[in-house]
């Protein structure tokens, strides 16, 4: 495989999440460094567990982000790479094999594998996000990065696809086009967090990055470098507000507040003793309130939160990955903030576990540089590391021209 090759100019990242919208605007430099410029984000509307249900308010949300990223950088964009958290994105390793017969390995070759690859995808009635060839085998030799020019028998690629459902994807496509935005790329949320939080050595060990979000926690395998397991679940941190809510009578607005300010998701010996004031849902602002014991608040969250890593936790068995992932798991996302989360993760999973924040990006004020940022983030090295990204155009016209496979084409013709 070629060295990727690093992009240089305006950048501009936009998350779409469950609860909220941010947009970053960075220039990358030649070497590679990111600096950010611009910041922009909002209380997100029109969006449920990562996917449009109100486009009018969706495209407001959008607006106002991207709005004031232009404002604070003074630049004005034209196109955005996009999170994906929406429509089920699931993940499948395909493995393709042609005979070479004793020749050289050239590029019509590798062609021939995409045409013997094409029956995997074509069959499925859902959208291709990545197709990422994790690593070619000649002759039984695993591990090869670049097969040109070597000599062989039998050449094989596995490469990873992560696919979702297409209406999901062309709902938040069609409400950021209304926005005069084109989409030069999309990635996975978990997928880009890794990118902005993982340190290379975890990444070649073996890591699982576990982003939460406001409607969905999705999760990123990553294993000798490479993405190879992708997957989500449809909880998140507003299903923690809420089950708050609901069982203490509160308005959404204080259980959200509760739960950032005195939620925990492990129980403390003070629990009982520290009184909170609960505001009844339909009273006026100064009407009846329940005076509750912080324990009980934590008896809410915390079963919530265990629910989530065990269903993390069957994914990942039920992907074969549970084992092979290595020990080490990274938390990001907004509700991965909450207090005693760690530790909780830690017992569920049976894992080491660490809270991941963006590294490697200049520029990113303490308030925008924790957790809940890292999607963004790592929008911004996928764009500045993947100068073969397609435009939202050429990928359309791509995969209209080669099937779902178009892109793979692509990045080998650009890599090979």
């Amino acid at each position: 495989m070629s060295k990727t090759k690093l992009r240089h100019g305006l950048i501009a990242a936009l998350d779409v999440g469950t609860t909220k919208v941010c947009c970053f605007i960075a220039r990358a430099a030649d070497d590679g460094s990111l600096r950010v410029l611009g910041i922009g984000h909002q209380l997100s509307r029109g969006m449920r567990n990562g996917a449009v249900v109100d486009m009018e308010e969706a495209e407001t949300s959008i607006r106002a982000a991207v709005d004031a990223a232009e404002q604070m950088a003074e630049e004005r964009i034209r196109e955005v790479v996009l999170n994906i958290s929406g429509g089920q994105p699931s993940s499948t390793n395909v493995t393709v094999e042609v005979s070479v017969n004793g020749h050289d390995i050239g590029e019509q070759d590798i062609r021939r594998m995409l045409d013997h690859a094409r029956h995997h995808t074509q069959s499925t009635d859902r959208d291709l996000v990545h197709s990422i060839p994790i690593g070619f085998t000649v002759d039984g030799n695993e591990g090869i990065r670049d097969p040109r020019g070597m000599y062989g028998e039998r050449l094989a690629v596995t490469i990873h696809l992560v696919t979702a459902n297409p209406g999901p994807l062309r709902n938040l496509s069609t409400v950021v086009n209304r926005c005069h935005l084109d989409i030069e790329a999309r990635v996975v949320s978990a997928y880009a967090s890794g990118l902005a939080c993982l340190v290379d050595d975890e990444k070649d060990l073996g890591v699982t990055c576990i982003d939460m979000g406001g409607g969905t926690t999705t999760i990123a395998v990553f294993q000798s470098g490479h993405l190879v397991h992708t997957d989500t679940i449809p909880v998140g941190g507003v299903h923690v507000t809420n089950d708050i809510a609901r069982g203490l009578s509160t308005p959404l607005v204080h259980a959200e507040r509760m739960k950032t300010l005195y939620g925990s998701a492990l129980p403390s010996p003070s629990d009982d003793r520290e009184i909170l004031k609960v505001p009844l849902v339909g009273e006026d602002e100064d009407g009846a309130t329940n005076q509750v014991p912080r324990s009980m608040l934590v008896q809410i969250i915390q079963p919530r939160l265990e629910e989530t890593f065990e269903l993390v936790r069957s994914h990942l068995e039920a992907g074969g990955f549970d084992k092979g992932a290595g020990r080490r798991v990274v938390l990001t996302g907004g509700a991965a903030q909450l207090q005693g989360l760690r530790d909780l993760a830690a017992m569920v999973l049976d894992k080491q576990v660490r809270l991941g924040r963006p590294v490697g990006v200049q520029g990113l004020p303490e308030a925008t540089g924790g957790p809940a940022f890292a999607t963004c983030a790592g929008l911004l090295r996928y764009a500045s590391q993947h100068q073969a990204v397609d435009s939202a155009a050429k990928a359309v016209a791509a995969t209209a021209a080669n099937g779902p496979l178009g892109r793979v084409g692509a990045w080998l013709r650009k890599n090979f």
